[in-house]
């Protein structure tokens, strides 16, 4: 049949090779173009709104956590040896537990946003950390950093025992 084709063979497959890269564009070529110009646009529009600032709801649920993380550590430092401390010891005072002694402030605990208080407290062991879970859980009293227990004896009396607790307490100023 070909033989009676008035064209020459050369521009028969010059044809066909063109009208099969139509078809193929038609089929594929075009939507793998259409998809990639469309990656590009979502790139570019990721880019823009990628960034964090951008996103005001991610912003307002971290600044509540803050919040709330900072409530823990917030205390008025100028009035803590009356308020905090008279606090600690009314709670104290409700698990049989006694505020022994509360040392002088070292100003190597001091730093620009936190100060470290010890408290020294005083009673049985089971009093003593019923206490110290309740002042973990309190509110606005400073956050509870280390704690250290001693058990002191006299020298006097061997019998007598006395176990004391060490508190440090974290107040941000």
């Amino acid at each position: 049949m070909l033989k009676w084709w008035p064209f020459k063979k050369e521009y028969l497959l010059i044809a066909g090779a063109v009208i099969l890269l139509l078809i193929c564009y038609q089929l594929a070529f075009k939507n793998t173009i259409t998809a990639w110009q469309f990656n590009r646009q979502l790139k570019t529009q990721l880019q823009q709104t990628g960034d964090i600032s951008y996103q005001p709801g991610y912003l307002d649920r971290k600044s509540k956590n803050l919040e709330h993380i900072l409530v823990l550590y917030r205390s008025d430092t100028a009035l803590f040896r009356s308020n905090t401390i008279s606090t600690i010891a009314v709670l104290a005072e409700k698990y049989r537990v006694k505020l022994a002694e509360v040392p002088a402030q070292d100003e190597v605990y001091h730093t620009e946003r936190a100060i470290i208080q010890k408290l020294n407290f005083e009673g049985d062991f089971f009093a003593l950390n019923s206490f110290l879970n309740q002042l973990e859980s309190s509110e606005s009293v400073g956050v509870v950093r280390a704690v250290e227990f001693k058990l002191q004896r006299k020298d006097a009396e061997p019998v007598s025992k006395k176990l004391m607790m060490g508190v440090y307490m974290e107040i941000s100023r």
